[in-house]
């Protein structure tokens, strides 16, 4: 039985590990911390290896000596000198060449692609470069959110992956990827997740899709406070406004739970926010009045810079004890 190694980050770990164990004797899992995932590895006797930096993972491989490795999620480039030594093979969640880098799924969903996809490939020291060896796409439906098209890829990994990687190891070369074709996603971090009201009600529908859970989620602000939100639809029934003020709450539905919010051509409808600290709740329930308007502006900034100069001059003022 063929020796595999598995490096797996995030959250398609899981499936290639169990991809894997059918087919092969897996005897290593780079895997930060403690989770599901560490746990079925020990529970298949696989060792798990938490440091995951660069040289600690090298080290790891070369001591396991495996027939291939498999990288399923991981943020670092190997060196040629490591790739060199034995078959790596990489999972990669995008339509190879187009889409390499990272925040692939998300970025998907938030640029409204019409498809999502797996691609395994041969690994070698560049991004995302090498033969592909499998690729299947999946569409992306409206309402679709990025743990969905998670889940369904991660179907595809659990089916394909170990077969793919026994391809590999029996002689099969893979094609090339046609490199005129590639483009790439760069990292995305919380702070792009900042709704901006006056894009059109589809563009931030598909970004607070595209960030929902398991990420931090799309935000605005109101009243100068961040607030999260989750859940929104774009109603089909809402009156056509020619005064417009994009981010104002101009419809609120205590019975449904929704508000809906003016954007730069339509209304979007708002379910679940948050607070940071607090439970989710219905938008109703936060978006209580058609006075409201989401997120930054000039007169939110002057009138906290104002507060905090008046708490500022009260402090000075007080003597003492």
């Amino acid at each position: 039985m063929a020796r595999v190694f598995l490096v797996g980050m995030g959250v398609t770990a899981a499936s290639a590990l169990e991809s894997l164990t059918e087919r092969f004797e897996v005897v290593g899992l780079a895997r930060p911390g403690e989770d599901p995932v560490t746990k079925a590895a020990r529970e298949h006797s696989v060792p798990v290896f938490s440091d995951v930096a660069l040289p600690a993972v090298a080290s790891a491989i070369r001591a396991a000596a495996p027939d291939c490795v498999v990288v399923s999620s991981y943020d670092r480039i190997f060196p040629a000198e490591l790739v060199a030594e034995r078959p790596f093979v990489n999972v990669h969640y995008s339509p190879l060449p187009r889409y390499r880098g990272r925040a692939n799924v998300n970025w998907a969903i938030i640029n409204r692609e019409p498809n999502a996809a797996i691609s395994i490939h041969v690994l070698v020291p560049s991004l995302d470069g090498g033969n592909l060896l499998f690729q299947r796409e999946i569409p992306i439906g409206p309402a679709d959110e990025v743990g969905d098209l998670y889940e369904r890829l991660n179907s595809l990994q659990r089916q394909h992956l170990g077969r793919t990687v026994a391809q590999l190891l029996e002689g099969a070369t893979g094609s090339p990827q046609d490199e005129r074709r590639a483009t790439y996603g760069c990292t995305r971090l919380p702070r792009d997740g900042m709704i901006d009201w006056t894009r059109s009600a589809a563009e931030i529908s598909a970004l607070i899709r595209g960030l929902a859970a398991p990420y931090p989620g799309a935000h605005t602000y109101l009243q100068g406070k961040k607030l999260l939100v989750w859940k929104a639809t774009t109603p089909e029934d809402t009156p056509r406004f020619e005064g417009r003020v994009p981010g104002r709450v101009v419809r609120c539905s205590p019975r449904d739970g929704f508000a809906e919010v003016l954007c730069g051509d339509a209304t979007l409808r708002l379910h679940e926010v948050q607070r940071p600290g607090e439970p989710r709740k219905s938008a109703a329930e936060v978006l209580h009045s058609v006075k409201l308007t989401l997120g930054l502006s000039v007169e939110d900034l002057l009138e906290r810079i104002e507060q905090l100069e008046r708490e500022l001059a009260s402090r000075k003022g007080t003597p003492n004890v």
